[in-house]
């Protein structure tokens, strides 16, 4: 608490503000009055950022409840920004001298000798120029510059008319109705990005927004049912974002399933709390959805629905996610097999991304990449990078021949293994040792495989690869053997890797009694041979 002349400034239970000398210090207003020991008016402050001094309450008395224990402040209100007009911040941003200053300020780059030596960048001056003529400008960034109101009505379209984009990220926006006004001046506006405004629930009847086709709300506080009032204004949109915004359930307004939208092409509803498929599958008559992104939420499962389980789709010929190329799952709770089987039932999907979730962790009972494209079989893009042709046959042999091998113990897991028939078919695999070499697959009664043999251990010197046949039936522990003597590295421990292609990391080969057919290790594979740490 810092003392300065009593004033209220006109501050109300609610609003949006910033610190005066930071516009990235942003808060609501939860309090405005007096403050029992202290003189003249307050305004209590809930900081998004949760770095305040309190909870609300001072000397026992409590004044406001603040989200945390230490995310509240009260503060004189000359300390406090109510921020500017939108026409302002174009002005401060583009035409501002000061601002130009500043930022040709920032422009350095680091010596040798750690000094700051500035730089000027060719041509800044005929940018800023072009920047300054606003009839001429079509995206504007106004990140974190105070934008609270729209400004003198009618201004706005005379003063920037062909504005396309808009990055409103970080501003002290809460009102639909203001959003409304800034969007209905910008005819041409076809991009708006309103991330880490506060917007409080929509009440007031929103103009139509025919032209935006991309809206940007993460974090935002937008819930699902603030969504659906919003469709009817977003008559053409193609993209929507709604990040960390805490949805868990997904409300359509009228149908078990969400209709309308009919433009959207991308949902992205990463970092939510959404837990249940069923959450999921009310999305899935979106007709022109192409890219659902998932990542970060709390699912457990993935489920297809079939025939029976179709309901209210049964009386149409829509297949549920129809035109869905790519759904990103990462980080999430999946844990099963059944589930990675179930993307194969998706009519149109390509790529998936299942990175940090159980299934996918190797290390902690999840399987291997191999496995996870083997079993998926149209998939061309795997958590971020390209399932290549070569990547998918060599995953597709590895994986049958690793089948093969645990069905000599367990002749029931073959249910277990949706493809597996069909991929032993696809590559003339028979059940005793399968390989494949130069002139494709083949059935080898010695069960040979072509391995190239790497050493990359710090302290075994530079070594030329070494590529040998070697029995499928060779354990962990016998190729350490033969490394040593291969290297002439008697003297170290050893640890190996198989090194797979699309794998950002090789896998390391630590249960020494698996054979190299048990592993799944295919012809023409690469062994990394490395030292213990």
């Amino acid at each position: 608490m810092q003392d300065s002349p009593d004033s209220s400034h006109g501050f109300r239970v609610g609003q949006r503000v910033h610190s005066s000398g930071d516009s990235r210090r942003i808060g609501t207003v939860k309090y405005v009055g007096p403050v029992e020991g202290y003189s003249g008016t307050w305004v209590g402050v809930d900081w998004d950022n949760g770095e305040g001094k309190h909870d609300g309450s001072i000397n026992g008395v409590r004044y406001f409840h603040a989200k945390s224990e230490r995310s509240g402040s009260l503060v004189r209100a000359p300390n406090l920004s109510q921020g500017i007009s939108l026409l302002e911040a174009l002005e401060k941003r583009y035409r501002s001298k000061s601002t130009s200053d500043e930022e040709a300020d920032e422009m350095y780059v680091l010596s040798t000798s750690n000094n700051r030596v500035s730089i000027q960048l060719v041509g800044k001056d005929k940018i800023q120029d072009k920047l300054s003529r606003f009839e001429e400008l079509t995206n504007a960034s106004l990140a974190y510059m105070g934008v609270s109101f729209p400004g003198i009505p009618y201004q706005i379209n005379t003063t920037v008319p062909n504005m396309k984009e808009l990055d409103l990220t970080g501003n002290l926006l809460s009102d639909w109705k203001d959003v409304g006004k800034i969007c209905g001046q910008l005819p041409a506006l076809q991009a708006l990005n309103l991330s880490n405004n506060l917007m409080s629930p929509y009440k007031s009847e929103l103009p139509p927004l025919e032209s935006i086709s991309i809206l940007v709300l993460n974090n935002t506080g937008v819930d699902w049912e603030q969504v659906e009032l919003l469709r009817q204004s977003l008559t053409a949109i193609a993209e929507l974002h709604l990040i960390r915004n805490n949805i868990s359930r997904v409300l359509p307004m009228s149908s078990s399933f969400v209709q309308g939208f009919n433009s959207l092409r991308l949902l992205n509803l990463d970092d939510n709390c959404i837990a249940e498929w069923d959450e999921v599958m009310k999305l899935s008559q979106l007709r022109c959805l192409e890219q659902l992104y998932l990542d970060k939420n709390c699912l457990n499962s993935i489920l297809y629905p079939d025939n029976g389980q179709q309901n209210e789709l049964e009386a149409t010929s829509y297949k549920p996610f129809q035109n869905l190329h790519c759904l990103l799952l990462g980080d999430n709770n999946i844990g099963d097999l059944v589930s990675i089987d179930s993307l194969n039932l998706f009519p149109n999907l390509v790529e998936t991304r299942l990175s940090e979730n159980p299934i996918a962790d190797s290390t902690s009972g999840g399987v291997p990449r191999f496995v996870l494209i083997a079993r998926l079989a149209k998939i061309k893009v795997f958590n971020g990078s390209e399932v290549t042709p070569r990547e998918r046959k060599d995953s597709e042999i590895r994986y049958v021949r690793l089948v093969i091998s645990r069905l000599h113990a367990n002749a029931e897991e073959i249910k277990q293994h949706p493809r597996f028939s069909e991929l032993k078919s696809l590559y003339g695999i028979e059940d005793e040792r399968p390989s494949t070499g130069a002139s494709g697959p083949q059935t080898i009664g010695s069960g040979f495989l072509s391995i190239t043999l790497k050493c990359v251990g710090a302290s075994m010197g530079e070594k030329q690869p070494l590529t040998k046949k070697l029995p499928a039936t060779a354990t962990v522990g016998k190729l350490k053997f033969l490394c040593e003597s291969f290297f002439k590295l008697k003297s170290l421990k050893l640890k190996l890797f198989l090194q797979e292609e699309g794998s950002p990391l090789p896998v390391l080969l630590d249960n020494d009694t698996s054979s190299l057919m048990d592993l799944g290790i295919g012809n023409e594979s690469i062994i990394l041979v490395d030292e213990e740490s």
